[in-house]
């Protein structure tokens, strides 16, 4: 949490700050976290000497009180990225020397998270590694204890027993990371159900290289790797399930990209078939023909909702829609792709002629289709293709664009999924009443907002994945304006709304009992929401393959429904 935090603190300032920016040390121990930041201009500043004008951020490891005071005095602006994990360590260092007590830090004396908490300590401080450097602390009679918020767990417990024997009285601070405890503690729950461990995260980073110890000891053979580029593919292909674990350091977009090499990382015993099967389905979400067929189902629940008899015209019309409004956009909106999702970066990058013409294409068939339903549909198909394609092209105009914050739709902070929403809903639940002379209001309604409720919620997820890539090339969406927690907590009130909404609308509009069983739809969000909360499903194709079934589920049950009827 620390670490990420961090970063996100100076990801902001560099997309909002006019003026230099500076860290105060590397923020991180991550060589291409580092590298990231100095391409969008964040200096690093390693002593006092070296202080400039501009902003200046203090990393997650925090510095010692005397080096704060020089740094306020340098009329630089200073921005503290001190974890709150080593914040409350400093603090309890802090309080009990001032009260005379003195402290023992179990760390590694070098590290600068360390060097930080000593400067709290008025002088009256003992930094050891090992349990056999007990014996050489001097005689205490008031004496705390706590740990390098990374440290490793049994190790600490050694030193703490050994401790406890000389200093009956001694008070122990149980200040490892709960992160950093849980990761260790999945690593050895990890090694009888594993033939490797991949370890994702810097070289140079301590808690990263602990989790490569941890594995050893615990029996297994463990892969120390920065990128995707140093694993081992010759030993991985020979090994039936591999584990993976990261560092704190590691930014989400490195730790998908090893994911998803060794996904790829095909094994001798594999047999033809899953290896088939396992690909296309592949290229299926790669290529975004299952959000379409998604949208072909969506489609077919959305007519039974609002009362109308199904057919294949409108829900063939939203397959060729949704697949170019993907295509096409992906094309004009290439900048956190690269971040939130790199193996369909590169599978654009490979397939761009293919993936543009099949776009184009689907928009020529979506348009032929919408014209066999009447100029009404045309046009309003048009228009929802139009407003599609201008999401991600400035519309302000470059002498204007100066005096008005956003020059595209997709600048607007929450855009992205609320023009989604409101794309799909409109789709499905709006446009085939152009074609209508009569038009049954309430029950077209209800339709539009459970196509609403269920794209709005899809797309906010897929922004809580996305929200590091989204960071770093600066744009803000609803979960970076707000937050991840205040995002998820509006993602479930609208699922509520969802359920509550299919559950009395019956009561007062002709809608049948297929209302009742769209309600599992919701809670099908719901469980992905609870899987991500969890840790039970990383955010990936799996993840991906729980958001989309939800819409396949809406055509399911919708035609089960409507075949009983």
């Amino acid at each position: 949490m620390g670490v990420r935090r961090a970063i996100e603190i100076v990801l902001l300032e560099t997309n909002r700050s006019k003026g230099p920016i500076f860290t105060f040390g590397p923020v991180i121990h991550n060589k291409q976290v580092m590298d990231l930041l100095e391409s969008k201009g964040v200096g690093v500043i390693e002593s006092d000497s070296d202080l400039k004008e501009g902003t200046l951020i203090i990393r997650a490891h925090g510095i010692p009180p005397q080096q704060r005071k020089i740094l306020k005095a340098s009329g630089m602006r200073i921005i503290d990225a001190t974890c709150p994990h080593v914040a409350h360590v400093q603090s309890i260092i802090r309080y009990h020397t001032g009260k005379g007590y003195r402290a023992v830090i179990v760390g590694e004396s070098s590290h600068p998270e360390v060097i930080g908490l000593v400067g709290y300590g008025n002088g009256r401080v003992h930094v050891i590694e090992e349990s056999s450097q007990v014996s050489e602390l001097p005689d205490m009679e008031r004496l705390v204890v706590v740990a390098q918020t990374t440290q490793d767990v049994d190790k600490y417990k050694e030193v703490v027993d050994a401790i406890r024997r000389r200093y009956p009285h001694a008070q122990v601070h149980e200040t490892i990371c709960d992160a950093t405890t849980s990761r260790q503690e999945e690593v050895k729950s990890l090694a009888p159900q594993v033939d490797g461990l991949v370890v994702v995260g810097g070289f140079h980073s301590g808690n990263t290289r602990r989790l490569v110890q941890v594995a050893q000891e615990a029996g297994i053979p463990a892969f120390h790797v920065e990128t995707e580029e140093e694993l081992n593919k010759d030993r991985l292909s020979n090994m039936e399930v591999i584990g993976v674990t990261a560092g704190a350091s590691t930014p989400n977009w490195m730790i998908r990209s090893v994911v998803q090499r060794i996904e790829s990382i095909r094994s001798p015993r594999e047999s033809r078939l899953h290896r088939l099967v396992s690909r296309s389905l592949k290229l299926l979400f790669l290529g975004n023909v299952m959000v379409s067929l998604g949208a072909f189902s969506l489609t077919c629940a959305s007519m039974i909702l609002a009362g109308r008899v199904p057919d294949l015209v409108h829900p063939t019309l939203a397959f060729f829609y949704i697949y170019a409004m993907y295509v096409l956009n992906r094309f004009l909106d290439k900048g956190a792709s690269a971040y939130n999702d790199p193996e369909r970066a590169n599978f654009y990058r490979k397939h761009k002629t293919a993936l543009f013409l099949t776009g184009v294409g689907a928009m020529a068939a979506a348009l032929i289709l919408s014209n066999d339903l009447g100029d009404a549909v045309l046009f309003g198909t048009a228009g929802l293709s139009l407003l599609g394609m201008i999401y991600s092209i400035p519309i302000v105009p470059k002498g204007l664009r100066q005096m008005w914050q956003f020059s595209k739709i997709k600048d607007i902070p929450g855009s992205k999924t609320l023009s989604q929403a409101l794309a799909w809903a409109a789709l499905m639940g709006l446009l085939p009443l152009l074609e209508q002379r009569e038009v049954a209001w309430s029950p077209a309604l209800v339709s539009f907002f459970f196509v609403f409720a269920l794209v709005y919620v899809r797309g906010g997820l897929f922004e809580i994945f996305e929200l590091q890539g989204d960071m770093i090339v600066g744009r803000e969406t609803l979960p970076i304006v707000i937050g991840e927690k205040k995002a998820l907590y509006l993602l479930k009130g609208i699922i509520l709304a969802g359920v509550l909404l299919l559950i009395f609308a019956p009561l007062a509009v002709p809608i049948g009992s297929v209302s009742y069983l769209l309600v599992c739809c919701f809670i099908g969000l719901r469980l992905t929401i609870l899987a991500y909360e969890r840790r039970w499903l990383y955010p990936g194709m799996r993840l991906e393959a729980m958001l989309e079934g939800n819409l396949f589920l809406a055509g399911f049950l919708a035609l089960i429904s409507h075949s009983l009827s």
